[in-house]
């Protein structure tokens, strides 16, 4: 019979230890609003010091999902935090919102404080690249939920945005122009099917593959999420940016229309950006069929915006100084759903 919390295979000293060990990352995402309360209850921002006439709040969460397998896998913890942020913050940005704040979440079967570190660490450089403050979270050791070396993690976010320049997509219109920006891989959707391709053709995550250049096959996965909000939120302020799509679960053919307007479709032009290795080697080891591809990845784009094709120069030279490589992928026309014109 067990006598002590440690006993039923919770470890308090481990989650005193992970407290420790994190502080440092916490503190390295203060920014403009912060109120330096971890410890807390609740985690608090100060919104009025922002400066906002009348702030609109915007709010997401998502988790990471199977890829999370081959992290275990791989032994590669520190970047799946952040794809944890990338999924919450690029969601919230997709309406102009600015991410302020982000919680995680954590449970795992066993506390294993570096592995928890690790974890922490790519959510506070998640955090970084998105510029928003980390202001609490929650690890929870859940023995008999996960087995000892499978955790599993979470996040929320809200953002801020003046309500005059929300974006909603009532300004999209036929005849926008549809701009990407590039994604870095797989990001964190359509990870059942990747794992199935894998286990199908006897694969390891270990293995180096044609494709996967100098990677292991777990390193290529495992690539984190990109995440947009600097480079978008600049190009904001210079241009009036119609629609943002963030292309996630359902690749383009559920994204791109969730901003678009009844009686619209758009014509995505296949082979004006670079179809990532990643995505050739899914398809090829997984024999799908090349349109469902576009319909399960992000195929190499991961936010599409629409514009007036007057502002198409201005928003590939904001995007190109802020370090991106955005290309014209497209177009708002009559009719519905995404067209994909081969190349």
């Amino acid at each position: 019979m067990a006598k002590s919390y440690e006993e039923s295979g919770v470890n308090l000293e481990a989650g005193y230890e992970v407290v420790s060990r994190i502080k440092k990352h916490v503190k390295s995402t203060e920014r403009r609003g912060s109120m330096g309360n971890i410890g807390s209850f609740g985690g608090m921002f100060d919104l009025g010091s922002l400066g906002y006439e009348h702030p609109i709040l915007v709010s997401g969460t998502d988790g990471v999902g199977t890829k999370l397998k081959i992290a275990f896998a791989s032994g590669i913890h520190d970047t799946i935090g952040i794809d944890a942020v990338a999924m919450c913050v690029n969601d919230v940005l997709a309406q102009g919102a600015e991410p302020l704040v982000f919680l995680d979440y954590v449970a795992v079967g066993k506390n294993h404080p570096e592995v928890v570190e690790a974890i922490v660490a790519g959510v506070a450089e998640g955090c970084r690249q998105a510029g928003c403050a980390l202001v609490g979270g929650e690890t929870a050791e859940m023995p008999g939920m996960y087995d000892e070396d499978e955790y599993d993690i979470a996040g929320f976010t809200v953002g801020a945005v003046e309500k005059s320049k929300l974006i909603d997509c009532s300004k999209v219109s036929v005849g926008d122009v549809l701009v990407g920006i590039p994604s870095t891989g797989v990001h964190s959707n359509g990870f059942s099917l990747v794992r199935k391709i894998v286990a199908d053709n006897s694969l390891s995550f270990s293995d180096v593959l044609p494709e996967t250049g100098c990677q292991t096959l777990g390193e290529m996965l495992l690539t984190p999420t990109r995440i947009y909000v600097k480079p978008v939120l600049a190009l904001l302020k210079e241009v009036d940016v119609h629609g943002l799509a963030h292309i996630t679960g359902g690749g383009f053919d559920e994204n791109i229309p969730r901003i678009l307007k009844d009686g619209q479709g758009v014509e995505v032009e296949e082979g004006s950006w670079e179809i990532l290795p990643v995505f050739r080697l899914l398809e090829k080891y997984g024999k799908v069929p090349h349109r469902e591809m576009f319909n399960i990845f992000n195929m190499g784009i991961g936010m599409v915006l629409a514009v007036n094709p007057a502002d198409v120069e201005k928003t590939i030279e904001v995007l190109s100084a802020q370090g991106e490589k955005p290309v014209v992928i497209g177009r708002v026309i009559e009719g519905e759903g995404v067209t994909i014109i081969p190349a």
